[in-house]
């Protein structure tokens, strides 16, 4: 939690302006605020008579960013910005940045002298709702804080919850500055008198915004960092992040503590593959690769490692929540990006809005073409039957994928208490995959083989979402609200995979084969919440939803007699499925506040119920209740610190592809089926985080635990009997999933934000942790430490031009049958502001040093091996971006206090 003085842009105006004439509309049109005025006289007038009683971080920080968000909030004239500019210029620097605040502050108390009588005495209590200015969405888990005037003592504090609201009650009369900290967004301030006759205030709606607000000659910035980090939670801005252009949503994460991406677009955290993702604060399509999604689609990406009960169970490493952009802002606004990369890469995409009275009209598309080039090699040696069989194999593939995709959607706001959302959203993703092998054979004493061998791999796949989302609010009963949402999801194409052999010697099978897999998911979901405020610092929530996965479809297997003839289906090897899997669910949850503490506690109960059917092998059923506690103590201490241990169970249930006994071919040595058997696994997840913040940085630890049971595990095994059958000499390895031992890892993050100078800023997080899993042996357990690392520079060597400089570490990882060796990497990145800042140029160079590759280590059952991928990391992007309407980007540096130097937005 930090507080961030805003920066005042000024422009100088006519000099009729600073006439007498112009003070006295200057008073005549401050009338309208008398009340802010007074207030402001009173505090302004404290402050300069008895300097000495104010800090010199109250001073600067609290007043001038208070003026400046009432200048923002209240539409002041422009007359008051005369004086201001004329002061600033003619001042000349001679007086510090302080004393300009006070002399600001002392022009704007002139117009407000006589503006109210002091206010009288009695208690009071404070309830507003904090809300997203763009998308007015409610801000959970925002700080709002209460200081008494003159002193600057802190009074109280609060959390809002899930729907933005908070509450401070007991409160003596006397005039208090309010200062919320939302998560990722400006620090925003306001004035609050309590009189006596009125003890109660209700705020209603207080809208904060990052962007930038024009007011005449009057600029005030408040820009989101590029990553902000709370106790639980983590918000990376996508649009800060330079190293995102032309990049997906994988290249982004790579920033995250204890987060890693490996080259398939699977996401772990803290060394857990479970994470649930989440679009738009809904469970993502099954189908969605991270290393498929463009970043620009992206506004913002959200990291909650220790959900609470409000949240699915699902999930044994947290939840990634992919937030898309969508504007509010009146009339037309929107941006347009072009990037072109090394080697035949492109992307584009375009989003607009539209605000019409009370509808809010939005959309948006991108496209994405790109080819990437890889490398791999393997040796592999296993013993088959008492003899020992060696593959040693180098090879390169060519990946091609092309994504398009449409959003549209629009927004009802019939009055400030009730809103209707509706969206639809489309996508294609094809990928065209070709793999050349040299494999060498080698069995027991008789003579190697080589072989030339040819895979290949090609994915139609469409994504079809529409939702509706309905929310209600109360104005006489503050925090209270209804929401009501429905999503269905349409998951659908083909996957078709090939394995040829192009050379080897005569006695070696030499037919095509081919799976063709057919795929629907149908995923129906509807939930419903509400909270109720008990009083002031007490409020309960309630909640039910209902997920359904139908998932029918087909694996046809076909062999080639001989080259350019038709594959011919096999009726052995094909098989239909039919998976069914229905999860109603339900939850409560309390809050409190008791001075400076707060406490949350929740259940969630969850029924999974499933039927899996794979014609003709057989059938599977479950039927499994669970019930989910979390709970949260959280205190706010001195000095802008914060202290939070929060707890809860979870559980990671298997994909139908993990169930269903149906056998995925890779190549014609490797293929994958699933375990009917296989279990959910459980994990209990603690966390202990303390957040400091001093001036503009801010320091952030946690240590975390995360235990888990029945843990489901990937194994790798020699299949002999199909060895045997195959009458080759290389060997045919089995991929499975089982439930077997403990897994725990528990270590410590550290996350550290701070500006080195007006145009430096330095973000560092990293994550040590001892990593702990069950032997496939069975011969106790394997561990290691291990740990991430992330370094950003930003600079912003003049006003247009900001440049990053970012690198990212690995540590190597256990694995039950082995360990992952460490990736490491550096990015460089620049951003020009072009055409008054209408217009940027992005040039960005990922993996400088060429340095990011994949080591696998296995060594279990028999079977030994090492494996080694590079794909094509080291890639040059170019990127146009445009600025339409009013969504043109401010042109500071974010959320730290600069000098003339500027920075860049997003």
């Amino acid at each position: 939690m930090r507080f961030t003085p805003t920066r005042l842009k000024l422009t100088a105006l006519p000099r009729g302006a600073y006439s007498p004439a112009g003070l006295e509309s200057l008073q005549r049109q401050g009338a309208a605020t008398a009340n802010d005025a007074a207030l402001f006289s009173r505090l302004i007038f404290q402050s300069l008579m008895n300097p000495s009683a104010y800090s010199a971080q109250s001073t600067r920080y609290c007043l001038v960013s208070c003026i400046a968000n009432k200048i923002v909030n209240q539409v002041l004239t422009s007359t008051t910005t005369a004086l201001v500019t004329w002061l600033r210029y003619h001042i000349r620097g001679r007086l510090a940045f302080v004393s300009l605040g006070r002399t600001v502050a002392f022009l704007l108390a002139v117009v407000g002298l006589s503006a109210h009588p002091a206010a009288a005495q009695g208690p009071g209590q404070i309830a507003g709702t904090l809300l997203d200015q763009r998308t007015r969405q409610p801000l959970p888990f925002a700080n709002v804080i209460l200081l008494r005037l003159p002193d600057s003592t802190l009074v109280g504090s609060a959390q809002t919850a899930e729907n933005g609201t908070f509450a401070l009650a007991g409160i003596a009369p006397n005039t208090y500055l309010l200062r919320a900290e939302a998560l990722g967004y400006q620090s925003a301030c306001r004035l609050i008198a309590l009189p006596a006759g009125a003890p109660a205030v209700r705020l209603g709606e207080w809208l904060v915004a990052p962007a930038a607000v024009r007011l005449g000659g009057v600029v005030v910035q408040g820009e989101r960092a590029l990553m902000i980090n709370e106790l639980g939670k983590t918000v990376l801005n996508v649009a800060k992040d330079l190293n995102s252009a032309g990049g997906t949503a994988a290249d982004v994460l790579q920033k995250v503590p204890a987060v890693a991406v490996d080259d398939n677009g699977q996401v772990s955290l803290r060394g857990s593959s479970s994470v649930m993702l989440y679009l738009d604060g809904k469970p993502a399509p099954s189908s969605l690769r991270l290393d498929q999604l463009p970043a620009s689609r992206l506004e913002t990406i959200e990291i909650i490692t220790n959900p609470g009960a409000q949240y699915s169970a699902q999930g044994t490493g947290g939840i990634i929540n992919l937030v898309q952009k969508k504007q509010t802002q009146p009339g037309w606004n929107g941006a347009a990006l072009a990037t072109v990369g090394t080697r035949a890469k492109y992307s584009t995409s375009l989003n607009l809005n539209r605000q019409v009275g009370k509808f809010n009209f939005f959309g948006s598309a991108d496209g994405l073409n790109n080819q990437f080039r890889g490398s791999s090699a393997l040796q592999q040696v296993a013993t088959v039957d008492g003899r020992t069989a060696r593959t040693d194999q180098v090879g390169q593939n060519t990946r091609r994928q092309a994504n398009e995709g449409l959003r549209l959607g629009a927004e009802y706001a019939p009055s400030d208490q009730q809103r209707f959302t509706l969206a639809t959203e489309f996508y294609k993703n094809d990928l065209h995959q070709t793999s050349d092998f040299t494999t060498r054979l080698t069995r027991g004493p008789g003579p190697a083989i080589t072989l030339l061998n040819q895979n290949l791999e090609v994915d139609n796949l469409y994504n079809a979402r529409i939702s509706g989302n309905y929310r209600r609010t109360w104005a006489a009963h503050a925090g209270r609200e209804l929401t009501a949402s429905a999503t269905y999801i349409l998951d659908g194409g083909t996957v078709t995979t090939e394995q040829r052999v192009l050379d080897g010697p005569a006695s070696y099978a030499r037919q095509a084969r081919q799976q063709l897999l057919d795929v629907t998911i149908h995923l129906p979901s509807a939930q419903l919440d509400y909270v109720h405020p008990l009083d002031d610092k007490r409020r309960w929530g309630v909640g039910v939803k209902t997920d359904i996965v139908v998932t029918p479809g087909s694996a046809d297997y076909a062999v080639q007699p001989a080259a350019g003839v038709e594959f011919i289906r096999q009726e052995a090897g094909s098989y239909r499925y039919h998976y069914q899997q229905v999860i109603p669910q339900a939850y409560g949850n309390y809050q409190q506040k008791a001075g400076a503490w707060d406490y949350q506690a929740g259940l969630r109960a969850e029924f999974t119920g499933l039927q899996a059917q794979v014609l003709p092998t057989g059938s599977a059923s479950q039927r499994i209740f669970n019930v989910f506690p979390s709970a949260t103590v959280a205190r706010t201490l001195p000095h802008e610190q914060r202290l939070q241990l929060s707890y809860s169970r979870r559980l990671n249930r298997p994909n139908f592809l993990q169930i269903i006994a149906l056998p995925i071919y890779f190549d014609a040595r490797n293929y994958a089926v699933g375990n009917p058997d296989l279990r959910p696994e459980y994990v209990h997840v603690a966390e202990l985080g303390h957040q400091v913040a001093w001036q503009a940085t801010t320091l952030s630890t946690t240590l975390f635990g995360r235990f888990a049971s029945q843990a489901i595990q990937s194994l790798r095994t020699i299949d002999t009997l199909a060895t045997r059958l195959s009458g080759q000499p290389d060997f045919i390895a089995r991929t499975s999933y089982a439930n077997f031992g403990r897994t725990a890892s528990y270590g410590l993050e550290i996350s550290l934000t701070r500006p080195l100078a007006a145009w430096w800023k330095l973000t560092a997080n990293g994550s040590f942790y001892r990593s702990q899993v069950a032997s496939y042996t069975g011969d106790g357990t394997r561990a290691n430490f291990t740990g991430t690392a992330y370094l950003l520079s930003t600079f912003s060597p003049t006003k247009a031009l900001a440049v990053q400089l970012s690198g990212n570490y690995r540590a190597p990882l256990v694995v039950p049958q082995g360990r992952l060796l460490a990736v490491y990497g550096v990015d460089v990145a620049l951003r020009q502001r072009l055409f008054h800042d209408r217009a940027a140029l992005t040039l960005r160079v990922s993996d400088v040093f060429n340095t990011r590759r994949q080591y696998t280590q296995l060594a279990a059952g028999g079977l030994a091996a090492d494996l080694q991928t590079k794909y094509e990391t080291r890639v040059g992007y170019l990127g146009l971006s445009w600025f339409l309407g009013n969504d043109k980007p401010a042109g500071a540096i974010e959320n730290q206090p600069k000098g003339d130097a500027g920075g860049f937005g997003g």
